[in-house]
């Protein structure tokens, strides 16, 4: 069992350092707001990642993966998010061009935890990961939902440490990244990353 759980822990550590939306939301929201922020962002999205383990422990989330209208629903509210969250770094990016260099590092609107949590809850890949990938690598010998929840709290630990490592080591340059030129140029970048992952959203098949 023990062997088991290294491999299911070694296979998640992957998915989780694989670049995705999340990591989007988080560079956006750490590089215009500082560390305390970004990582508010990652604790929200870990919160997202335990909202999606306690419904695919209740067998609500297999429901989701099943009913394409359901996926439909969410997937499409997932991309509209990330879109608005996209559409909404470019705006700031053409703003900053005309402010003074203390206002154009002001903070974004929007509660960090919430955008982390919504950007996380409102991802069905999250569902069909889970329904699909735990229970082929829960540990045998316990129960299964036992096993799914306890890879559950690992997923959301290594995302933690993972985006929360990576919040801080952009905190090392947040000088750099105050410079107006630079947190344009991040604004348009992250912005275009967001949309092109909200366009990637919609366009995905369960």
């Amino acid at each position: 069992m023990l062997i088991q759980f290294v491999t299911a822990a070694g296979v998640l550590a992957v998915l989780t350092m694989v670049p995705g939306p999340d990591m989007a939301v988080v560079t956006k929201r750490a590089v215009a707001s500082g560390r305390q922020d970004g990582l508010r962002t990652v604790g929200g999205i870990t919160a997202g990642l335990l909202v999606w383990g306690v419904l695919t422990v209740a067998g609500l989330a297999a429901v989701l993966a099943a009913s394409a209208t359901a996926y439909t629903v969410v997937k499409l509210a997932g991309a509209g998010y990330l879109v608005f969250l996209g559409v909404q770094a470019l705006v700031q990016s053409r703003r900053g061009r005309s402010r003074a260099p203390a206002a154009a590092v002001a903070r974004p609107r929007g509660n960090p935890w919430r955008i982390g949590l919504v950007s996380n809850v409102l991802n069905p890949k999250i569902a069909v990961f889970y329904t699909g990938l735990l229970p082929t690598l829960a540990p045998t010998g316990i129960p299964p939902h036992t096993g799914m929840a306890l890879l559950v709290v690992v997923h959301a630990a290594l995302t933690a440490v993972w985006l929360g490592g990576y919040v801080l080591l952009l905190s090392k340059a947040r000088s750099f990244f105050e410079k107006p030129a630079v947190r344009r140029g991040m604004d348009r970048v992250t912005g275009v990353v967001l949309i092109g992952f909200g366009v990637k959203v919609a366009t995905a098949q369960p």
